[in-house]
């Protein structure tokens, strides 16, 4: 199955949502690769996942493997164990172009090594902070914080 037939039996809202996550996150991920993983469409930095949807009872979830660490309200759903944070869509309207990108942008510098997991035994560790420099005046405004976890 490839990322466009994945929603094909979804409602037109829950279609429409992930039609439109699926061109957001493909066209301001830069680099990425993107397959069904789990059984869901995932896009992966350097083998890392990075971000995810998946259909759920409560809306089409988006999740971020590193969310935790991005400091933003809105992505509220937190996994207990690991560092991802998720929200739910359902309908196309309830996706904020805006928000989705900076967090798009927060997700390629502020990773957990979800690659290497296994072979280190479910200890999860973040990846070295890469600041991008258009980022800095944001950063210096104390727009964000660092990985404290």
């Amino acid at each position: 199955m490839d990322i466009p037939a994945y929603s094909t039996a979804f409602s037109a809202d829950h279609r429409a949502v992930c039609t439109l996550l699926a061109q957001q996150i493909t066209d301001h991920l830069p680099g990425s690769d993107s397959k069904i993983w789990h059984a869901h469409p995932v896009w992966f930095l350097d083998g890392n996942p990075i971000v995810g949807y998946s259909k759920q009872k409560a809306g089409i979830r988006l999740m971020f493997w590193s969310g935790a660490s991005f400091d933003e309200p809105l992505l509220s759903l937190r996994g207990g164990k690991f560092q991802d944070a998720s929200l739910f869509y359902n309908q196309p309207a309830d996706v904020n172009p805006t928000d989705l990108q900076r967090w798009l942008r927060k997700s390629t510098y502020l990773q957990w090594d979800y690659k290497n997991i296994v072979k280190r035994k479910g200890q999860l560790l973040p990846l070295p902070l890469e600041t991008p420099s258009d980022l800095l005046p944001f950063l210096e405004e104390g727009g964000e914080r660092a990985m404290s976890k």
